[in-house]
């Protein structure tokens, strides 16, 4: 049985900048730890056209969201703090992740900064406990490393990421083809892999609100009102990868 696992780094640049300070100060905890405050990454506040590139756990609570601007934000929330970016850091923590998964296996694709798959196929402790063994990982990522990630695991790429997307942080998810229905079906259909606000609001006017839904209709209605698009997000909400 192919065995793909989805890595996926919880709130990444909160969680790197947090790494960061650990490394400058050399004590076990931060003195403020930007993931427990109401925080955000954001660009240049110099002048108004500062934006929100990550935000805490907390700032979310206010309904503040990336890509808002900064000053629009801290109306939000007066105490926001601001944390400028630190582009070399994430790319140095991004870099541990990706050495460390290597360990592994050979079989490493990299789908971003902070999303990797990992091709665990044929790999036979793995094969016999996949959970076990994520979740070894996972823990030793979080004690080496210092972040906590999401493991999705499956027979294909989509599906494995869909298991990671799926409750966070510090979990680990299988998505297995028999699990569709009962896992993947009932959320909300923006929730899946490619479909973007347009699409989602494409789909809401054909009455679609669930990835179930679009995955029960006809795959000639969805191509002819989204062109290709639409045959292949049908084939994502049924599981499939594309030929």
């Amino acid at each position: 049985m192919k065995l793909i696992f989805h890595i996926d780094v919880n709130s990444p640049f909160l969680s790197w900048t947090a790494c960061g300070l650990l490394e400058e100060v050399g004590v076990d905890t931060p003195p403020t730890d930007s993931r427990e405050i109401a925080s955000v990454i954001g660009s240049s506040e110099k002048s108004r056209h500062g934006i929100v590139l990550a935000k805490s756990t907390l700032a979310k609570q206010y309904g503040i969201v990336t890509g808002e601007p900064l000053f629009q934000a801290r109306r939000k929330c007066p105490g926001l703090v601001v944390v400028p970016p630190n582009y070399q850091l994430y790319v140095r923590k991004s870099d541990q992740l990706i050495r460390m998964l290597h360990e592994y296996t050979p079989l490493i694709q990299q789908y971003s900064i902070d999303e990797a798959w990992m091709d665990m196929t044929g790999i036979q402790e793995a094969q016999a406990d996949p959970v076990g063994f994520a979740t070894r990982l996972k823990n030793r990522i979080h004690r080496e490393l210092g972040f906590t990630v999401n493991i999705g695991i499956s027979v294909n790429h989509l599906l494995a990421k869909m298991g990671s997307e799926l409750q966070k942080p510090d979990r680990v998810h299988t998505l297995f083809p028999e699990e569709i229905p009962q896992k993947m079906w009932p959320l909300p259909v923006d929730e899946l892999f490619f479909v973007g606000k347009t699409t989602a609001a494409h789909l809401h006017k054909l009455g679609i609100h669930t990835i179930g839904e679009l995955a029960r209709t006809d795959p000639g209605l969805l191509e002819m009102h989204l062109k290709k698009h639409g045959r292949a997000i049908w084939k994502y909400a049924n599981g499939r990868e594309l030929d």
